[in-house]
């Protein structure tokens, strides 16, 4: 995903995009989720970029790190990071604010995100490039999130076999930043819309 994207434009809402709400934006690692949703809550008029993983780095002491064979502590973390997270966001909506919650949410994380937020309108995107993709951005980027426990393939599969349909999915290979924040501001709140 390149990031071709202007800065300065101003998403004024309109038609289908009503602030304030709250967007979870949601996808594997280096799928392009901080990217797309720094330049997207950039195009709104009054808006929070909520990431979700800031919750995790909080933890000084007592952290259990998210693995593939992650036990009940880990999880349990997890789970208090995105009741944070939702909480958060929406108390920003609550004052007039449109929230771009960013997290890894895969499986049931998905759905419990969606069911702890309770403002609305709320909308669920998940970034789906093919994991080809994934492999290539994750080789240019300084920071490494894959490692020899799991790949971008098996986090791929997770993705694509065991996390719930909702909201819109977008395969964003072939975008630029640009064309799919433009994506997600004409689709968010018809097929992104969750009741």
């Amino acid at each position: 995903m390149t990031a071709h994207f202007t800065g300065s434009a101003s998403f004024e809402p309109q038609g289908p995009w009503l602030g304030p709400g709250v967007v979870v934006l949601t996808g594997i690692q280096a799928a392009g989720k901080t990217t797309v949703a720094q330049a997207l809550t950039e195009r709104l008029a009054r808006s929070v970029h909520l990431r979700g993983d800031t919750f995790r780095r909080m933890v000084v002491r007592g952290r259990a790190e998210m693995t593939p064979d992650a036990d009940e502590a880990a999880v349990a973390q997890l789970r208090l990071r995105h009741r944070l997270t939702a909480v958060c966001a929406d108390q920003y909506a609550q004052a007039g604010f449109t929230v771009v919650a960013q997290d890894i949410l895969l499986g049931e994380h998905l759905t419990e995100m969606a069911e702890h937020i309770r403002t609305r309108p709320l909308a669920v995107i998940v970034l789906a490039p093919g994991p080809a993709v994934v492999e290539a951005r994750e080789a240019g980027r300084a920071k490494t999130a894959y490692g020899p426990a799991f790949g971008v393939r098996d986090l791929d599969t997770a993705l694509r076999e065991d996390t719930p349909r909702i909201g819109l999915w977008l395969d964003t290979s072939d975008q630029t930043v640009e064309q799919t924040v433009d994506e997600i501001l004409a689709r968010a709140w018809t097929e992104g819309a969750i009741a």
